[in-house]
């Protein structure tokens, strides 16, 4: 057993993967602290030098040269690849469910009263004009949150812009001391249209690890059709047009939804906030027909995951929706339509790691990681990819 394995034991689930009905048994109860525990347990070192902090088209690589580590479910069996031999390990009638949500210029350069520099994140547009939003130190000051702030505090943006803070935002935010407020609920007033306005003044929110800017584009995947996330569905980046085709010819099947993801906590692994979501018809039916012929059902990154999920009823059965999803996958509530899933590799502790273990089982996820360390795969949005299979 190797170290990581055996700083991973504890309690595990007695199965790990698909389960029709996920109800808490009478008398239980979800709540995040007890996911926070068992998390704790799912620490470990990551290495700093396994944090990629560049495109892999700056290591000299093409966007499906990186990295795939695809890992079975039924026996533990781990395969070491590269994302581009991907059809190898796919069969014909496969659906991939895939997030088209494009990232935003997210990140807007702001100044408190007094002319302090931050950075203010845009994160979730909600009803009424109103925006979740985050405010944190630039990065050449360390790029954390910004504490200390108060509700009808003004920032001010480029070009006489101004966001206006109203209240915390999230999960349990009015019991929170000021010091450990993150997100707000704020309005902004910008001298032009906000797309426009952030393709003149905006840039990528990225963090310590990503040691320079980069353009756009090396954000976004092939799949994009609307731009609306914080930050990068990163799970679907490898792929290439000719990709693409190539899965098709060979009978792999698409099913598009949109998830526009929000702003990352890496410093606290909160729990994921409200994401809008849209669930198109034909993508519903696209899955449920696979489902009722045993076909599998593969959601390209946590994002469509998670707005999969949101629309399936315990029976399974995926219904078309669209609103704002607050669902936190967990071992607990378990998993009731994806059977695969592709995703990055995800940082200690973080809250995505719940939703692989509801997926595959803790040992599974011990003995993958393990490996993941071993041989050097790469971390975070520009890293490589891991493939879980039935």
């Amino acid at each position: 057993m190797s170290g990581l394995e055996e700083s991973w034991r504890g309690q595990r689930p007695e199965s790990g993967g698909r389960v029709r009905e996920a109800a808490p048994q009478a008398g239980s109860k979800w709540s995040w602290q007890t996911v926070e525990r068992d998390l704790t347990a799912l620490s470990f070192e990551l290495p700093s030098q396994l944090e990629a902090g560049e495109p892999p088209e700056a290591r000299g690589l093409a966007r499906d040269e990186v990295r795939l580590l695809v890992s079975y479910r039924s026996d533990n069996r781990l395969v070491h690849a590269r994302f581009r031999e991907l059809p190898a390990f796919l069969r014909r009638g496969d659906v991939l469910v895939i997030n088209t949500s494009g990232m935003m210029k997210a990140a807007l350069p702001a100044e408190r009263a007094g002319g302090d520099p931050l950075e203010l994140h845009l994160s979730t547009c909600l009803p009424a004009g109103l925006w979740v939003v985050e405010v944190r130190r630039p990065l050449s000051q360390g790029s954390q949150p910004f504490s200390g702030l108060e509700p009808g505090e003004v920032l001010m943006l480029p070009q006489g812009g101004r966001a206006v803070l109203h209240t915390p935002y999230g999960r349990n935010s009015r019991a929170k001391a000021a010091a450990q407020l993150r997100l707000w609920v704020a309005t902004l007033e910008l001298p032009a249209p906000l797309e426009i306005y952030l393709e003149h003044y905006g840039f990528p929110i990225r963090y310590g690890y990503v040691r320079q800017e980069w353009p756009i584009d090396y954000y976004r995947s092939v799949f994009v059709t609307e731009v609306g996330s914080a930050e990068m569905p990163s799970a679907s980046r490898p792929f290439t047009p000719e990709l693409v085709t190539r899965l098709v010819a060979e009978g792999v099947q698409f099913a598009p939804l949109l998830l526009h993801t929000g702003v990352a906590s890496l410093e606290a692994h909160e729990p994921p906030y409200e994401e809008y979501y849209r669930v198109p018809a034909e993508s519903a039916e696209l899955v449920n027909a696979a489902l009722r012929q045993g076909r599998r059902v593969i959601a390209i990154g946590t994002t469509p995951m998670r707005a999969l999920e949101t629309v399936a009823d315990q029976y399974g059965v995926v219904h078309p929706g669209e609103g704002w999803t607050d669902l936190v996958i967990t071992p607990q509530r378990g998993v009731r339509v994806v059977g695969g899933l592709l995703t990055g590799f995800h940082e200690p502790r973080a809250s995505h790691l719940a939703l692989l273990e509801a997926l595959a089982g803790r040992e599974h996820l011990e003995r993958a990681y393990a490996a993941a360390l071993q041989e050097g795969y790469l971390w975070h949005e520009f890293g490589d990819v891991h493939l879980i299979l039935p």
